[in-house]
């Protein structure tokens, strides 16, 4: 007997809902958001000086390609969230921790280098992972938004015109890139990659909840950006516990990229169920998963060189050193000597000090993701206050 799908809406109906669904979206095109704030939750893919801040500049060459000297970032220069700001007219995003010279009329960055989504339980000397995870960020945010209120009903001064306005807490966009060293976290203390997979649960859960606790305070636009390939990064390629047998084809090591894929699919689940959750919501989910690794397999053809290998580091395979950072020196007779500096040119290069991303990547990789073509809804950055139907 053939067996044929049963259709429980006639065509009529379906026709409607698609014409209804044109008609929808066609009126979100005529509609750009202009977002008056934004407001980032992450780690080092888009800290602009949170962790600096706190524990000290980022020295030179950090900066050299944009700010001509040292500016908060990880990177010779521009972030993604730098040039997502930029496409919006809206000034760079100050650090939350930064007291000097910041200015958050259109909103705030919560992020440090080395942040995690769930709370680490080593210090930042002993591991490199913030103490500032994304929980420590919410509270950041919650008192900022609270101390915006008080601010705009009882200051008439100088403060009042550092910070937001009231209403753009529910008109901006809220930004989030962090999970990668939740994962890198677990491996680094030896676990093995299933220990790691085992807590990627518990890791969205955590993540999920702090974008409920926003919603509450009405947030309404979310941009959320999976994890990378981190198995192809010259910090984790250079150390020990990498076997042959792990290294693909790209000379990035597999079973990391795996696991990356792993959570990103939680990830993509977990947005899918606040969708549900969050009705008045407009959720974004940025697969930077896949444009990152089409960057680094792909490299030649975008004009790119040496993807796996550092531009500002010291020695081996990879130009990186887990001792001697980018800007790092070392004593030769009595002397302080200069080792891990920048390369020649970082234009052409993906890698900028064997964790994070040069300018010229990071500009490349926004300019893949700023029209919807990886978004799922596939939506524009100017157009994600609408909920797609």
């Amino acid at each position: 007997m053939e067996f044929r799908r049963r259709s429980y809406f006639p065509a009529e109906a379906i026709t409607l809902l698609l014409l209804l669904n044109q008609v929808a979206n066609a009126t979100i095109n005529k509609h750009p958001c202009n977002f008056p704030a934004i407001f980032n939750f992450g780690d080092s893919n888009s800290d602009t000086g949170g962790l600096s801040a706190a524990f000290g500049q980022a020295g030179a060459p950090h900066g050299e390609s944009f700010f001509h000297g040292p500016a908060g970032r990880y990177c010779d220069g521009r972030l993604v969230i730098d040039f997502i700001a930029q496409s919006f007219r809206l000034p760079l995003l100050s650090a939350f921790l930064d007291a000097l010279g910041s200015n958050f009329t259109h909103g705030a960055n919560f992020a440090t280098a080395g942040s995690t989504i769930r709370p680490q339980n080593t210090t930042l000397h002993q591991s490199g992972f913030s103490p500032f995870s994304l929980n420590v960020q919410w509270y950041q945010f919650n008192d900022f938004h609270r101390r915006v209120r008080t601010i705009r009903d009882e200051d008439d001064g100088v403060f009042r015109r550092l910070v937001p306005k009231v209403e753009d807490f529910s008109r901006g966009l809220y930004t989030f890139d962090i999970g990668q060293n939740d994962l890198t976290a677990g491996l680094f203390l030896n676990l093995t990659v299933d220990q790691v997979r085992a807590s990627v649960p518990d890791i969205v859960g955590q993540f999920k909840t702090v974008i409920k606790d926003i919603y509450d305070q009405g947030g309404r636009s979310f941009w959320i950006h999976n994890t990378g390939p981190f198995g192809c990064l010259p910090y984790v390629m250079a150390r020990q516990l990498i076997t042959a047998g792990q290294v693909d084809k790209y000379g990035c090591v597999g079973p990391f990229n795996e696991l990356a894929q792993f959570f990103n699919h939680r990830l993509k689940e977990t947005v899918d169920q606040l969708r549900e959750d969050l009705p008045k919501a407009a959720i974004t989910y940025v697969d930077i998963y896949s444009v990152k690794y089409a960057l680094i397999t792909q490299a030649t053809r975008y004009g790119f060189v040496h993807p796996l290998r550092a531009c500002c580091g010291h020695g081996g395979k990879y130009n990186f050193n887990l001792h001697i950072g980018c800007g790092g020196k070392v004593k030769i007779n009595g002397k302080d000597i200069l080792v891990a500096k920048a390369c020649e040119d970082p234009a052409v290069m993906i890698n900028w000090d064997g964790i994070h991303y040069t300018q010229a990547a990071n500009k490349w990789i926004f300019d893949q993701i700023v029209n919807g073509s990886f978004s799922d809804p596939p939506i524009p950055i100017g157009l994600a206050c609408h909920k797609q139907f």
